[in-house]
């Protein structure tokens, strides 16, 4: 290990005028607590807010010249594309993302950095609870759950956000250019071995979260279509089960006609329309499936960048 070596924290911002001041407050305060050898950089992208974010930025970019760069994106791309963009203006020797909100805790940086120091090339801070309101508690809790069940097994229960990591993993990470995708995901799927630390994420003290349904739906699809084929499979599982209910209400429709069992009613017209409507709705529900698969592949296949830098200072 060297000497000195440099932190880049990467803080992705939108909608977040209010914050900026008060998050670089704490972060100059939480540099107290580091020993002399810990350098730290911040990366601050503005992901294509409305609001006065940029000149938020300008203002503790002009505070701290040296230590602070800030990115402002063309539009708005989403928070994992906006941290891709931080990661790759990066230059220092480990990284961590954080939230502009201070709802992720500056001082567990430290321990996180201890690890680190000692070899962990990954660290993840994982939720045991959050003073979120009730209805985005459990939207999280459910999408990390069935993450953790169905898509990337080895990861922390309760999921993360913050998230601490080498410069190998950063690189690599770059490199995919993923799009669609959850970023943060893409460090644990790698396999390296991690440590986790257990914290309780705060509630938001300044603000409104611009954290929409449509965000979580999009967040949801990305990450399911990106890391596991179980849609692909349950379609072809439900298949097989369907097969095999037409196969046995096919007899129960011969027996009834052969046998004439009063107990056993077959109305032809209705029972012919349930099943139509049954089987074509399964069939759309499939090809929906299928399309967002192919979607992805397409927009992979097209090769645009994730995100366009409209100025950088």
């Amino acid at each position: 290990m060297k000497k000195n070596n440099k932190i880049s924290v990467v803080i992705p911002c939108y909608y977040n005028q209010d914050n900026i001041p008060v998050t670089i407050n704490e972060l100059k305060l939480n540099e107290a607590i580091f020993p002399e050898e810990v350098q730290f950089e911040y990366i601050l992208v503005d992901d294509g807010s409305r609001d006065n974010t940029w000149q938020e930025l300008k203002k503790v970019k002009s505070q701290y010249p040296d230590q602070i760069t800030i990115v402002k994106l063309a539009g708005n791309v989403g928070s994992y594309t906006a941290i891709l963009a931080g990661l790759a203006e990066g230059e220092g020797d480990c990284y961590t993302v954080l939230a502009a909100d201070l709802q992720d805790p500056p001082e567990l940086i430290l321990k996180m950095y201890s690890h680190w120091k000692n070899g962990t090339k990954l660290i993840m801070a994982n939720r045991e609870d959050r003073e979120d309101p009730l209805g985005q508690r459990l939207f999280s809790n459910t999408y990390h759950f069935l993450m953790r069940k169905l898509a990337i097994k080895d990861i922390p229960k309760g999921g993360f956000d913050f998230v601490f990591f080498d410069k190998q993993l950063k690189e690599e990470v770059v490199k995919m250019q993923e799009k669609n995708t959850n970023t943060l995901y893409l460090l644990p799927w790698m396999g390296y071995e991690y440590v986790t630390i257990p914290y309780v994420r705060k509630k938001r003290e300044i603000g409104e979260s611009r954290w929409t349904n449509a965000k979580k739906i999009k967040l949801f699809i990305d990450s399911f279509v990106s890391f596991s084929y179980f849609p692909l499979r349950l379609i072809s599982v439900a298949g097989i089960g369907l097969g095999f209910c037409s196969i046995f209400f096919g007899f129960i429709v011969i027996f009834a006609k052969l046998f004439h069992f009063n107990w056993i009613h077959v109305d032809g017209w209705s029972t012919l329309m349930t099943v139509t409507l049954f089987i074509g709705s399964f069939q759309m529900i499939g090809l929906g499936i299928i399309g967002e698969y192919v979607w992805r592949g397409l927009d992979a296949s097209r090769n645009r960048p994730n995100f366009i830098v409209a100025e950088k200072q």
